[in-house]
């Protein structure tokens, strides 16, 4: 195969002395799929990897959050162990599995809390990892609500939470308390941070549009741009593929 020399030192540094792998994978790809490899190796390891000065670790973190907002779980075990080779924490990991649930729903990511678990565990992290709860159960509303006007603009909020139709102003109550409250506040990641865990789970989801929309103009807000947030896509676009990455660049413009 002809893989480049910087696609291998890259692709090495994240998985090399890797734990893990899936059961049943009982001959590597390279072996019976070699174009394949050498073809996305060589895209996603050279051409896209080095096509700017992305934080190496950020990068992981936010592959790994598309991996849970697309379920593949197998595939984000592998990525999974590669990212605590690349220096991801445990209590990171977690911040960023914990960070889907508003977003993907507890249905997808209740397995891959256990998937989490089994790949930490493999590795020697005792479980469970520090906590990172910061609010009271009584004060989620209020600290969810603070960080909501942080992101989005106290006029933006307010004009959401009045123009609710009565029957679901139930649900702008949860945003604030459950989204904001019980997940934003957390310890570990930052507001930046977490704002684009959001972005990448939701244009890795697709048919998200106007949520996409929204947390492009909340991440603008918190201090990533507008180049950054591109080249943001660009990282995810051999995970996402072309279509759902067209998608997100056309919000950025939009909104942008």
């Amino acid at each position: 195969m002809n893989i480049t020399k910087k696609a291998l030192e890259n692709h090495d540094e994240i998985f090399d002395g890797v734990k893990y792998a899936p059961v049943g994978e009982s001959r590597p790809m390279s072996e019976t799929n070699p174009e394949y490899v050498e073809t996305f190796l060589n895209f996603a390891f050279d051409e896209v990897y080095d096509h700017s000065n992305y934080d190496k670790k950020l990068r992981w973190m936010l592959i790994l959050a598309s991996m849970i907002a697309q379920n593949t779980r197998d595939r984000y075990k592998v990525f999974l162990a590669g990212g605590l080779n690349i220096g991801i924490t445990p209590e990171e990991i977690m911040e960023i599995v914990y960070q889907a649930v508003p977003y993907c729903g507890i249905a997808r990511v209740f397995d891959i809390i256990y998937d989490t678990n089994e790949v930490l565990e493999a590795n020697g992290v005792k479980l469970p990892v520090k906590g990172g709860i910061t609010v009271t159960h009584e004060e989620r509303f209020k600290e969810g609500l603070k960080v909501q006007k942080k992101i989005f603009g106290d006029e933006n909020i307010e004009n959401m939470r009045n123009n609710a139709p009565e029957n679901e102003k139930h649900i702008q109550d949860y945003l604030s308390a459950n989204c904001f409250g019980d997940y934003y506040t957390r310890s570990y990641l930052d507001l930046k941070t977490r704002e684009l865990l959001t972005f990448s789970m939701l244009i890795s989801l697709g048919g998200c549009e106007p949520q996409v929309k929204g947390h492009i103009q909340g991440n603008l807000n918190v201090g990533n741009n507008k180049e950054f947030l591109i080249e943001t896509v660009t990282q995810l676009l051999p995970y996402i593929g072309y279509p759902r990455a067209l998608n997100a660049l056309k919000c950025i413009d939009e909104v942008a």
